[in-house]
Parts: C-alpha cells; sequence; structure tokens
C-alpha cells in the first residue's frame, strides 16, 4: 500500500506580494493570502483527508487553520516542512534569492542551510509518514523548498534543476508515498546532480 500525499503551498504573504524572501521568519497572510486560504479550503471539501501536517511558520500555519481548521481532520505542525533557512539573509529581496539559488544546492546561505539539508528534513518526514500513515491521505502545507524536495525524493527529479525552474503555480501536487519509504541513498540520494 501507499500514503496519498498532496502538497499545497502557503497561501501569498505581505513579504510575498512586496517582493521579500521570508525564510525563517514567520510571515503574514496578505488580503489575498487570507481569500486563497479559504479557497484552497473550499476546494479540497469532500476530499477524504485523514490528516494535515503544515510547516510551524505562522504563514503556513494560517494557511492550514483557515483551510481545514473547521472540518474536523486533523491538523499537525512540524518544523521539518519549513522553508529553507537563508540564514543572514532571511527577508532578503526576491532578487536576491534568484541570484543565490544555483549556488545554494549543496552549500548553506551564511548561517542557514542548503537545499540538500531542507531536502534532508523533507526525507525524515516522509519516512516517519511512510511508517505511521499507510492507506491514507496526507496534506502538506509548506513553502517551496518542500516543493522542491518531493520530486527529488519520490520521482528521482534533480534537485538543482527543481530548485533552478520557474514557479508555476498549480492547485497542489500529488504523490504516491510507499509504506515503509527510506530515503534515497548513494551518490544520486534526494536528486543530487548525475
Amino acid at each position: 500500500m501507499t500514503v496519498s500525499l498532496v502538497y499545497e503551498t502557503h497561501s501569498p504573504t505581505l513579504d510575498n506580494e512586496a517582493g521579500f524572501a521570508t525564510g525563517w521568519l514567520p510571515g503574514q497572510l496578505s488580503p489575498t493570502g487570507l481569500r486563497r486560504a479559504a479557497e484552497l479550503g473550499e476546494r479540497r471539501r469532500g476530499e477524504r483527508l485523514d490528516l494535515v501536517v503544515s510547516s510551524d511558520l505562522r504563514r503556513a500555519v494560517q494557511t492550514a487553520r483557515i483551510a481545514f481548521g473547521s472540518t474536523g481532520v486533523e491538523l499537525r505542525t512540524d518544523p521539518r516542512l519549513r522553508e529553507i533557512n537563508y540564514g543572514e539573509l532571511n527577508g532578503m529581496p526576491v532578487a536576491r534569492l534568484d541570484a543565490e539559488r544555483a549556488h545554494r544546492i549543496d552549500v548553506p546561505f551564511p548561517g542557514g542551510e542548503s537545499y540538500r539539508q531542507a531536502t534532508a528534513r523533507t526525507a525524515d518526514l516522509l519516512e516517519e509518514l511512510a511508517g505511521t500513515h499507510d492507506g491514507r491521505r496526507v496534506l502538506l502545507v509548506a513553502h517551496a523548498a518542500t516543493r522542491y524536495a518531493l520530486p527529488a525524493l519520490l520521482a528521482g527529479a534533480d534537485l538543482a534543476e527543481q530548485v533552478t525552474a520557474p514557479f508555476t503555480w498549480q492547485p497542489g501536487w500529488e504523490y504516491a508515498l510507499p509504506a515503509g519509504w527510506l530515503r534515497p541513498t548513494g551518490p544520486s540520494a534526494a536528486g543530487s546532480a548525475r
């Protein structure tokens, strides 16, 4: 069997709309973000969801609570779903982040972490879910780092390509997480360069 895994981005924030990369700062949903969080709940209404896990950063928690707080589905937060830690650059302009991304696959941001390290956090959570939620449907509310990690971990995608690809929003991404899944090991683990 498998865990049916759904990934959704947190809703837009004031920082997003002002052109800043929030990183590990809490962030605050914008009026548009509040509306989109409610739309997420409406879009997923009627679907079977056994668990919603969000990042513990405020913008993701707000999104999950607005979307699913009154549905009766179990809501959890987990720091392993946090955005990448930009360290000294948390809150930087998005233009600077765009210039940094390709250089931070394996090299951490100053005082922060690399995309490979953020992917390892996601892998820890996936291993846990694969061992405890077989046959269930789990929705994750998280950030770009998780969006990059999931195809690298579950579909063999190249992490560097994921990190540098242009972003196109869509209404959720679906993955099958095999029961008992363990993170890839070896030289191509977590989508490392081939």
